[in-house]
């Protein structure tokens, strides 16, 4: 039985290897240091199941999501999919930063972006753990536009869904699906939807 760090990079999967930016520094959090945060390498925060700051984008055409298939060569969850863009802030980067860079960066073009909210949970990924504090960010996009020069390294796929049409392919390929965006349509899909419908 493993614990949370009592696994190595050498537990990690074949594919991190290839991951862009597998050993960035991001951001961890603990109350108990000088400002409540420290640089932590990403890989080893998601050995040893170490608290740290993530962000979420969620984009969106009238009712519909632009969901994201992952690239097979992310260092977990390869091949699964999420919603538009899930990262981390890099060390000393904000939020807000982060989620204009990691959008252009994936997908290839930038919207404005609105914070609408925060969300925290805690999952099991293979061998691996997510424990994040997540910063929502929300944008619209027009889907006449072109939404197919994405990233390979970062992204293998992206499909438009209302959330209707999400919940029925959960239900009915949950493998498909990252462990936080089924926890997000289960457990925060209120608030998604909630504010989506606010910013019309």
């Amino acid at each position: 039985m493993t614990t949370p760090g009592s696994l190595s990079e050498a537990d990690a999967p074949a594919s991190a290897l290839q991951d862009i930016g597998l050993h960035e520094q991001i951001t961890a959090i603990d109350p108990s240091v000088a400002g409540g945060l420290y640089p932590v390498d990403k890989l080893q925060a998601h050995i040893s199941n170490i608290r740290h700051q993530a962000i979420s984008i969620f984009i969106r055409c009238g009712n519909r999501l632009l969901l994201q298939r992952r690239a097979s060569t992310k260092y977990h969850s390869a091949g699964l999919w999420a919603n538009t863009v899930c990262s981390h802030p890099r060390w000393q980067e904000t939020p807000e930063v982060c989620a204009h860079r990691r959008l252009q960066e994936e997908l290839g073009w930038t919207v404005p972006l609105t914070k609408f909210g925060q969300i925290d949970y805690a999952a099991r990924v293979g061998e691996l753990y997510e424990n994040e504090q997540v910063h929502c960010f929300w944008g619209r996009y027009d889907d006449a536009n072109d939404k197919y020069d994405f990233n390979p390294k970062e992204v293998s796929a992206v499909e438009w869904l209302t959330v209707a049409e999400i919940l029925q392919q959960i239900e009915r390929q949950p493998e498909k699906f990252t462990e936080w965006f089924k926890i997000y349509m289960a457990e925060h899909r209120t608030m998604i939807t909630d504010t989506f419908q606010l910013a019309e």
